[in-house]
């Protein structure tokens, strides 16, 4: 876990999102966080792997899984997660 998947995974939970990278990241910059687009993309794909955030469809929209949640929540810690 890095610290831009916390940012990622907060961000999606705490506005209730569904977005695909492209958005999230217009959307994290919108509002103050510097993180690439390639960042973004990256660590999306580790967070699925992760199982912190599912694909809603096949258009590739992203939001926080349960499992997501539990780990904001502090129920599931960083060393709980699969290594990849």
């Amino acid at each position: 876990m890095s610290l831009k998947d916390g940012l990622i995974l907060e961000f999606l939970e705490d506005h209730d999102l569904e977005l695909p990278a492209k958005p999230l990241y217009r959307n994290l910059n919108r509002h103050g966080h510097e993180i690439g687009y390639s960042t973004v993309r990256q660590r999306l794909r580790e967070l699925e792997a992760n199982g912190l955030v599912e694909k809603v469809d096949e258009a590739g929209y992203y939001q926080v899984s349960s499992k997501g949640s539990a780990y904001l929540d502090g129920e599931l810690e960083a060393n709980e997660l699969k290594e990849n």
